[in-house]
């Protein structure tokens, strides 16, 4: 998801929207906690946009995706559409945290392409420090879990610009499949990229092929 469906410069409105622990399968009113061994996946609060616009905002995490907020008042209101795009049912982002500390270092998004969440985009990002430990394999696979099991997701697609080496891989490494190149599909600084248009299936998760075999790519 590298082309977020947030836009900063059509969302002015602030709402409250409360953000209470859920345990059942409601998740428009409220996200579920996700925990692993490494990770706990909760809910966004306006207190993690300090952290968030740290961590997220420097070159090397937004080289491959479009600009995220400048300013913590600007992850403030990310975080406050995000609160409504999930009660009104098309669109989920977990704040990604380490088991045992409760500072967002990161978030997962997952978003409708088609109502009832049928066909779905997801797309995830992790500040550097964190990068190589796990973390994000352990967040995706919680992730993937929540997709296709309460939300109820048939098809999981995910985009990935070819000179982003980390996300391919990362992609590759929780069972994503590379059906296609997307020419000239990211623009990002003045320049547009090739992509690649990844998938997943509820069927893919149900059953593990014996060999599984994924066309190359070429990381610049």
């Amino acid at each position: 998801m590298e082309k977020m469906p947030y836009r900063s410069d059509l969302d002015i409105a602030m709402s409250t929207v409360s953000t209470g622990e859920v345990t059942g399968s409601g998740w428009q009113n409220g996200l579920p906690l996700l925990r692993g061994e490494l990770v706990t996946l909760r809910e966004l609060r306006a207190s993690d946009a300090p952290s968030l616009c740290a961590l997220l905002t420097t070159e090397e995490v937004a080289r491959f995706v479009s600009p995220p907020p400048t300013t913590v008042e600007g992850f403030e209101r990310f975080i406050s559409w995000t609160l409504r795009q999930r009660v009104a049912g098309s669109y989920v982002c977990y704040a990604v945290t380490l088991r045992g500390f409760d500072t967002a270092i990161g978030v997962i998004q997952v978003r409708q392409l088609e109502q009832s969440f049928q066909i779905a985009e997801w797309g995830f990002i992790v500040g550097s420090p964190f990068w190589g430990t796990g973390v994000f394999q352990e967040s995706a696979e919680l992730v993937l879990g929540f997709a296709f099991e309460t939300l109820g997701v048939h098809r999981l697609e995910a985009r990935a610009a070819i000179p982003n080496g980390r996300g391919n891989g990362a992609l590759l490494k929780v069972g994503a499949v590379m059906e296609c190149l997307l020419r000239k599909s990211f623009q990002k600084n003045g320049e547009y990229l090739d992509q690649a248009l990844y998938s997943i299936l509820a069927s893919d998760r149900r059953n593990v092929p014996a060999a599984v075999t994924t066309p190359s790519v070429r990381v610049h």
